[in-house]
């Protein structure tokens, strides 16, 4: 009779009556914070209209043109970096080279191609050395610095064929020759000037001296630059 009452209890009655002190420690967190899902809404882009993305970014491409005019070791071009400005810039380079007398007969197509390998060939070549040497910089942030620090030399060209309009002489070579150097120069300092933290101090020359002859071939591209008719 005993053997039947004990059978006949409960498998799991016993385990009413354990109780888990509070002194034992529970390991992880079930909780979520309150807040944390409007944070993430706020910063969501996904329910963004399409009108105000555009904007939101050609207003990015337009404070990072201002900080490569006004260079002062700004590192928005670092944080934020994006590669519509530095594609915006090579594309209007390439098309204000076209036409030129050393051109072939193919509408100035091996030209345009020219300045895209020069470009990006050469950020690639620069980003390379600058890891090299023990920068911080990133691959992506190197190519933003690099092809954002064309803007100088690009209106350097609008400037260049507006001149070219009213002839080829010596007068032009001569302004057109100021026109380059001012912009080169600049282009040179702005692009150092944002990269220079990122590199070791007794490494900077070494650094400045690939990104000196980048911009200079742009800049001799730009200066010989002379219209065919």
């Amino acid at each position: 009779m005993a053997e039947v009452e004990e059978s006949s209890k409960p498998l799991f009655a016993g385990l009413s009556d354990i109780s888990i002190s509070e002194d034992i420690p529970v390991e992880g967190d079930i909780s979520m914070p309150v807040g944390s899902q409007n944070a993430d809404n706020d910063f969501s882009t996904l329910d963004e209209p399409v009108k105000d993305t555009i904007l939101r970014d050609l207003r990015a491409v337009g404070q990072k043109f201002v900080h490569v005019m006004y260079p002062k070791k700004s590192s928005a071009l670092l944080r934020d970096w994006d590669l519509w400005g530095p594609l915006l810039l090579c594309v209007t380079l390439a098309l204000m080279l076209q036409g030129g007398s050393v051109d072939s007969e193919e509408d100035g197509r091996p030209q345009f191609a020219e300045v895209f390998v020069i470009i990006w060939f050469g950020s690639v070549i620069i980003t390379l050395n600058s890891k090299l040497l023990g920068g911080t910089i990133s691959f992506f942030q190197s190519l933003c610095v690099l092809g954002y620090c064309i803007l100088p030399l690009t209106v350097a060209m609008i400037v260049c064929r507006i001149v070219l309009l009213g002839g080829s002489g010596l007068v032009s070579f001569v302004v057109r020759l100021i026109v380059v150097t001012a912009s080169f120069s600049w282009s040179t300092f702005a692009s150092t000037a944002f990269l220079a933290d990122s590199q070791p101090p007794n490494r900077k020359a070494l650094v400045v001296y690939p990104v000196f002859l980048f911009y200079f071939v742009i800049g001799w591209m730009i200066l010989t630059f002379s219209p065919s008719h």
